[in-house]
């Protein structure tokens, strides 16, 4: 690569590196963490022996638990199984909701692969895990201590679990989306040298095409809010009084003992 196409690709990689920075900022629950509360709350509200949560990986494609909560779920994370194997991969692949009272009963039952991880169930309750119409993943909650199967209002309750973990799940979608910003910006730099404002057009563009939702558009968001790096202190404070009364019309609280700085951006 020549020297003026080296040059406004460091450029442009800079500029993407702080969108990326300032999405991480706007969208900064943890995948993990968040993945995690939703097992234990699982685990402590139907008192159950385990709670795990399965996501769905390619290369090769898999189902890969990620998270697992209760005094038998610790065997399962990190395993990983074919996406139409069992009784998770059942779930995920057809996207509907499971009940079983006595799993060594369901052919659908892969007895192997929960002896791997140590403990095998008797009763089980399964729901995929939802975004954009397609199933992620699946939410599993094994053996309620206080009765041997699961109602339909715990299924009702598990699926508003499952909301909460595929919420998760979107949110990471920032890191998905870094990449992709990255490899765009990236193939388009041509030939010539190109000025600041010529890559700032660049990178807007880039992050335009991450908007798959006209009604949420978050990447032009973090456009505007990436170029206020070169705001004043009174010219910021301002800025945070804007959006302090939108979030608090939006019905969402403003956060106190930040004025002036409201999104703190570095390179």
């Amino acid at each position: 690569m020549d020297e003026p196409r080296l040059s406004a690709a460091l450029q442009a990689l800079q500029a993407a590196a702080r969108r990326s920075a300032v999405a991480r900022r706007l969208q900064r629950d943890p995948e993990t963490a968040l993945l995690q509360s939703v097992v234990d709350a699982a685990v402590t509200l139907f008192d159950a022996e385990a709670s795990s949560i399965a996501l769905f990986e390619r290369d090769p494609d898999r189902l890969e638990f990620r998270v697992a909560a209760g005094e038998h779920g610790a065997g399962v994370i990190g395993l990983s199984v074919p996406p139409s194997k069992g009784i998770v991969g059942y779930v995920f692949s057809t996207s509907q909701p499971i009940a079983l009272s006595d799993v060594l009963s369901d052919p659908r039952f892969d007895k192997g692969t929960a002896e791997r991880t140590g403990y095998v169930p008797r009763s089980i309750a399964a729901v995929p895990l939802i975004h954009a119409d397609s199933a992620v993943g699946v939410l599993q909650v094994l053996d309620k201590h206080s009765t041997p199967t699961f109602s339909l209002r715990d299924m009702d309750l598990l699926a508003v679990f499952a909301r909460q973990a595929a919420a998760a799940i979107e949110a990471s979608k920032v890191q998905r989306d870094t990449t992709r910003l990255l490899r765009a910006v990236l193939g388009q730099i041509g030939d010539d040298d190109l000025s600041a404002e010529q890559l700032d057009v660049l990178v807007d563009a880039a992050t335009s095409d991450l908007d798959r939702d006209e009604e949420s558009p978050f990447w032009g968001l973090v456009g505007q809010v990436a170029r206020l790096r070169g705001m004043s202190d009174r010219e910021l404070a301002i800025v945070a009084d804007i959006l302090e009364v939108v979030a608090r019309h939006s019905g969402r609280p403003g956060r106190s003992g930040r004025r002036g700085r409201p999104f703190p951006i570095s390179e």
